[in-house]
Parts: C-alpha cells; sequence; structure tokens
C-alpha cells in the first residue's frame, strides 16, 4: 500500500484519512452512462472496454474485502461529489447504490456499520462541472463536440482547483483530533497538497498508478504491457490495515 504522511508535527494530534482513487463504473454516472458506454466500445473496442469494465469491478471487489476486514464505526465518510449529508445524503448513497455503483455500494455498507456521511462537495461546483461532462458526452456532430471540449477545457483546470480547496476545507472542518476518515476520490483530484500538516494519509492504492492506468486506457494497444501491469495491480488486495500512525 502507498503511504505518504502529509507532515505530521511533533506536538500535534494526528488525523488519519484513508483515501480510496476512485475508478467510476457506468453506474455512477447516471444519465451519462449510455453515452461513456457508447463513446467506449466505439473508441476501444467491445473486447477491450468490456476487459477494462471487468477490471474495474475486480478493482472494487479487492477495496470491498479490504473495508470488511476493518472496524469502521465512527469513522467519517468524504464522498467525491457528495453535497449533503444527514438523512438527505444517506438517500442519496441508498439510492445510487441501488443503481448499481459499486463506490457508492460500498459506502452504503460503511454507513450501516457505523460510519459517518459528511457533506463533501460544494452543489454549484459539482453541478458546473457535470452540465459541461453533459455537453460533451452528448455531442452529435464535429463541431459540436470541438465546441463543447474547447469549453469544458477552459474551466476544468479551474473547477477542479475549487473542488478540491472545497474538500479540503470540509476535511478540516469536520475531522477531529485523532478520528480517522475515509476519502473516495477520482484519482484527478490533487487533495493531499491541500490537507492540514496534522492530517496523516494512507492510500488504499497508489493513486498515480490509478491515474496512469486511466490515462493510458485510450492507448492500451500502444502501451499494451505497461497497461496491462497497473491493470493487475488495481485488482491485486491491498496490503496492511489502512491505519496510519505518528
Amino acid at each position: 500500500m502507498a503511504t505518504e504522511p502529509v507532515g505530521a508535527g511533533k506536538g500535534k494530534t494526528v488525523r488519519t484519512l484513508i483515501v480510496v482513487p476512485v475508478i467510476h463504473t457506468s453506474a455512477d454516472l447516471g444519465s451519462l452512462a449510455k453515452d461513456v458506454t457508447d463513446r467506449g466500445v466505439a473508441d476501444l473496442g467491445e473486447y477491450v472496454w468490456e476487459k477494462h469494465q471487468a477490471t474495474v469491478e475486480t478493482f472494487w471487489d479487492a477495496i470491498s474485502v479490504y473495508f470488511d476486514s476493518i472496524d469502521v464505526s465512527g469513522m467519517k465518510i468524504y464522498q467525491d461529489g457528495m453535497i449533503a449529508d444527514g438523512a438527505v445524503g444517506r438517500r442519496i448513497v441508498e439510492e445510487i447504490a441501488k443503481s448499481g455503483s459499486r463506490n457508492y455500494e460500498l459506502v452504503a455498507r460503511l454507513l450501516r456499520r457505523g460510519a459517518i456521511l459528511v457533506k463533501t462537495e460544494d452543489f454549484k461546483l459539482v453541478k458546473e462541472e457535470r452540465d459541461r461532462l453533459v455537453a460533451l458526452t452528448q455531442a452529435r456532430s464535429l463541431v459540436q463536440r470541438i465546441t463543447a471540449y474547447i469549453k469544458y477545457k477552459l474551466v476544468k483546470d479551474r473547477l477542479l482547483r475549487k473542488r478540491d480547496n472545497f474538500i479540503a476545507k470540509s476535511i478540516d472542518e469536520s475531522l477531529g483530533h485523532g478520528e480517522t476518515g475515509i476519502l473516495f476520490i477520482g484519482a484527478y483530484h490533487n487533495i493531499k497538497k491541500r490537507l492540514e500538516k496534522n492530517i496523516c494519509v494512507k492510500e488504499i492504492k497508489d493513486t498515480r498508478k490509478v491515474k496512469e492506468y486511466q490515462t493510458l486506457l485510450p492507448f492500451c494497444n500502444k502501451y499494451k504491457r505497461r497497461f496491462e501491469k497497473l491493470g493487475e495491480y488495481l485488482i491485486s488486495k491491498p496490503e496492511g490495515n489502512g491505519l496510519a500512525t505518528e
């Protein structure tokens, strides 16, 4: 398991954050799922796309087995895209879990075992990014696709920075001294450098490798050996007990 303590200074009570770099399944994408699947099959071919989907499913199997083996009672749950907590947040989790999302199925199980859901993101920022993605995936003509891509490219980095800042602030304000949180976050986010110094980070999977796998997916035939090696890493069993220490 990749471990990266983030400057746990002397004399401070360390807060622990277990990070799960997320790979989304089709069920996570809601109304975007069909367009993304169709585009994936068209770009990669049906065999490669189905193999990728199988890798993602096995990745979540490994992550789920890991969390089933530890006591999560009282841990704070931070979820990429989660805009509410309390009863509303739990209802969102349950509804998305019912659609088949492996990520949300796991979060739902953790909540039933005593973990606590925390509002992680700002609704306006999440909606703005989703609206851009909808325009991009649903563009039919070449002109529409190019226009949507340019518009998304212009705001993508700014939106990601704003979301990361909001997520880091949410964690800092809600994760108490000596407490442990679990963050489910897309691999393209960069949260760690924005966290306070007394938050110690443990990664269930190396975020850099998860990001590299997703980056190489469109070029998997060109970089076949590296891509297959990364796929093997994704489905391997996480090591250690996932609890950071000072």
